[in-house]
């Protein structure tokens, strides 16, 4: 801190020297230089020494600052070799400066508006207050860059505005049930606009008088950071992503301010113990393998102030080794969040928005910060698919690189992604086909409960194919940001709809939720992942859940089976026991549009039924019912070019309702969605067996279909000693059978017998057609 007046008196500095060269050389010739330069032509060299030089002005503006806001992670940027390369080449920097430009610049031609709070999200006031944190962030920025003054002004002025308003303000009048925030709804909202501002402040701290700077200091960041975490103590202290952006403000706020009382709250808690805050928040969201407890959706949200505070720690306090903190893990975060996506969108588990993909400003960040640590290529192809970076001496480096042809590949795989921070609260399992974006890919979530954030899906599953979402998860209920549904924040049909278990891809018992809809009590109750496998020719998971009802146990393996040459088939097989007979469903969600049943249905043409009167089943309308036996079973829908058929092996007295969500929603709040559900009535023990298998091709340009019935001709299911085997016999060509046998330890044989044959495996599960079984 306190060092970017130096870096520009040394941008000064070098441009009297460059132009006493460029003076030389127009009276002497490039001759008299030196020989190594004889055949650069004046002009050329002329551009280069400028070049350099304001490339030299960056660098020492960005470098010779040690704040939250300034530095990067890697010291190669340092470097006159990086320095001399730092030019207009680099498409993917100077589009990021130009899109900054046209921000700031509108922002700075629309005046100081520093509004009273009064709206919710999505309100004019909310809006208004986030476009000037992030102009005073883009104006910092461009201010360190190019030095032009009128940046400097303007954060000075928006933020003399707010040290008159902010001392006055007391709760939010939008507040809910959320720590309400002064500037916002919700205190969540006030850090971050403290994380963005304070590094714009960072960039132009330095060029205010005395008497400015004491008193945006004092009125403006102090008495934030003081509200949001003194003031605020019980959201400060929590293990939470709320926790992390005030943690990460306040932290940022004292490095800017020379504070180390505001760091070392930031960094153990208000009490200083090291129970709460910045650190124990990496120790406790975080499995081993960086996965992060509230899902995938929340992951990204929250990354941006691990990665953004982490990169601050690491320059101004090294010793504490942040990135080699728990074996890296904030860098496996940041490859994990890359990992939990398909075709660039966040798998959408617990409350999650499904139109949250890596283009977001939160992996901007943590792309060219991850790039900057490791210098991983893969980073690169990330960058090039986001069309995006940021401002800072790491994003430049990953702009060069990127334009030197230096990316591979991002190595999408199959993986297992402990939870919890022992990596013993189950996992997410992914199973992919292939290496690509839009590979084929099942995502077992076997996974805790995620806190408030979470969802009643224990053992839930959704698939994607061919580009699109096939099996699905309904996310959450809200409209973000839009203020006539609820001010942008969560409906109330987040708690009666899309948290209930008959939502998801599970069991429901009784029609009732796991753990009877409390999710302090799923809390302490995660699912054990009992096998995963990421080989060929079956990548398989298979997880088992206890208490989430009494007295009843259910297990649930999942395979990804090669079939032909197109994407693979997925192999559900979930048994359950229980203590008393009950009813047992088990729902699929899908996307598409239905081309085929297997089974006759009855319908209400005169009227919709409604399935239920409470946990979830309230809001599905009833379109259909039928009885389905061994032959019968099927459901084909279609969904973009591809078709889908769902092969059910129904227990004895099963039967089928078709139905859609959004009834009971007089705020028209739910998506309209179809559904199938397989209920079993007035058994104590069931097994549900299921394939779902993608085929054919619809084209409607060339107005062809190839392939729109299944492929399958029957699904066979045979349990014996301790086992099953799945018989999936095709049209043509030979069936396969695949064994699973009840231990799951690795190398050990088992039996079982089919149609009078002795079929013989080791491990948990085989294909016992020739193949090697694991």
């Amino acid at each position: 801190m306190g060092r970017t007046v130096k870096g520009l008196r040394w941008f000064i500095i070098g441009l009297i020297a460059v132009a006493t060269v460029i003076n030389y050389i127009d009276r002497n010739g490039v001759a008299n230089i030196a020989a190594s330069v004889a055949a650069i032509g004046r002009l050329a060299l002329k551009k280069f020494l400028l070049f350099t030089t304001a490339a030299f002005g960056i660098a020492a503006c960005f470098y010779s600052n040690s704040g939250a806001a300034s530095a990067s992670s890697s010291e190669e940027v340092v470097s006159l070799a990086m320095i001399r390369e730092a030019s207009s080449q680099y498409e993917l920097f100077s589009d990021e400066m130009r899109r900054t430009s046209i921000a700031v610049d509108a922002a700075i031609r629309a005046g100081v508006v520093v509004p009273v709070p009064k709206d919710p999200g999505g309100g004019y006031t909310h809006e208004q207050h986030k476009r000037n944190y992030m102009a005073l962030y883009g104006a910092g920025l461009l201010y360190r860059i190019t030095g032009e003054s009128a940046y400097a002004a303007y954060a000075r002025s928006l933020l003399l505005e707010y040290a008159k308003l902010y001392p006055t303000l007391g709760p939010h009048p939008a507040k809910a049930n959320e720590a309400p925030g002064r500037l916002f709804w919700q205190s969540l909202n006030d850090s971050v606009w403290l994380v963005y501002a304070i590094q714009g402040y960072d960039a132009i701290r330095d060029t205010l008088n005395a008497a400015d700077r004491a008193t945006i200091d004092d009125k403006v960041f102090r008495h934030m950071a003081d509200f949001l975490s003194i003031g605020n103590a019980k959201t400060f202290d929590r293990i939470h992503n709320h926790a992390t952006w005030a943690a990460a403000g306040v932290g940022m706020t004292g490095y800017v301010l020379h504070d180390p009382e505001l760091v070392a709250r930031s960094l153990k808690g208000t009490d200083k113990s090291g129970r709460s805050g910045f650190l124990a928040q990496v120790d406790q969201l975080f499995s081993p393998d960086g996965y992060y407890t509230e899902g995938p959706y929340y992951q990204r949200y929250a990354l941006q102030p691990f990665v953004v505070f982490a990169d601050a720690i690491a320059r101004n306090q090294p010793e504490l080794g942040i990135w080699q903190r728990r074996d890296g893990v904030l860098l496996k975060a940041i490859r994990s969040t890359i990992q939990l996506t398909y075709n660039d969108y966040f798998f959408p588990l617990n409350d999650a928005m499904p139109d949250k993909s890596l283009k977001t400003d939160e992996l901007y960040q943590a792309v060219a910060i991850g790039y900057g640590v490791t210098k991983d290529p893969g980073f690169l192809s990330i960058a090039q698919e986001q069309g995006r970076t940021v401002l800072t001496p790491d994003g430049l480096l990953l702009a060069r690189d990127l334009a030197a042809g230096k990316a591979s590949p991002f190595p999408y795989a199959s993986q297992l992604f402990r939870d919890g921070p022992e990596g013993d609260q189950g996992a997410l399992a992914v199973l992919r086909s292939g290496p690509e974006r839009d590979a084929a890919v099942v995502i077992a979530k076997n996974s805790a409960m995620g806190m408030g954030h979470g969802h009643f899906d224990k053992l839930n599953w959704i698939l994607y194919d061919a580009g699109n979402p096939i099996v699905t998860d309904y996310g959450a209920a809200r409209f973000l940001n839009i203020e006539s549904k609820n001010g942008g924040r969560y409906l109330k049909e987040n708690e009666s709809w899309a948290k209930q278990t008959v939502a998801h891809n599970t069991l429901v018992v009784n029609e009732t939720s796991h753990f009877n809809g409390d999710w302090r009590v799923g809390q302490e109750h995660a699912p054990s992942q009992l096998f995963f496998s990421a080989d060929d020719p079956l990548k398989a998971s298979t997880a088992e859940m206890v208490d989430a009802w009494p007295g009843v146990r259910f297990r649930r393996t999942l395979v990804q089976v090669p079939f032909g040459s197109g994407s693979p088939l997925v192999l559900d097989l979930l048994r359950v026991n229980g203590n008393s007979p009950a009813t047992y469903d088990l729902p699929l969600h899908y996307s598409g549009h239905i081309t085929d049943l297997g089974f006759p249905v009855q319908q209400s043409v005169a009227e919709r039924p409604v399935l239920g009167t409470g946990s979830g089943y309230q809001h599905i309308w009833v379109d259909a019912t039928g009885t389905i036996g061994p032959d019968n079973a099927t459901l084909t829908w279609i969904n973009g070019s591809r078709f889908y058929t769902y092969r059910m092996v129904p227990p004895a007295g099963a039967s089928v309702i078709l139905g859609e969500s959004g009834a009971n929603d007089p705020s028209f709040n739910l998506r309209r969605e179809p559904l199938l559900i397989e209920r079993v009535t007035g058994v104590k023990d069931t097994t549900f067996v299921s394939l779902l298998e993608p085929h054919g091709a619809y084209d409607p340009s060339a107005e062809t279909t190839v392939a729109s019935a299944s492929q399958i001709k029957t699904l066979r299911h045979v349990r014996s000693n301790d086992a099953d085997l799945i018989v999936i016999e095709p049209l043509s060509g030979v069936p396969l059978v695949i064994g699973i046998a009840d231990d799951v330890t690795a190398g050990r044989p088992h039996s079982a017998t089919l149609d009078g044959r002795r079929m013989e495996w080791t491990g948990h599960i085989a294909l016992l057609n020739g193949f090697e079984s694991k």
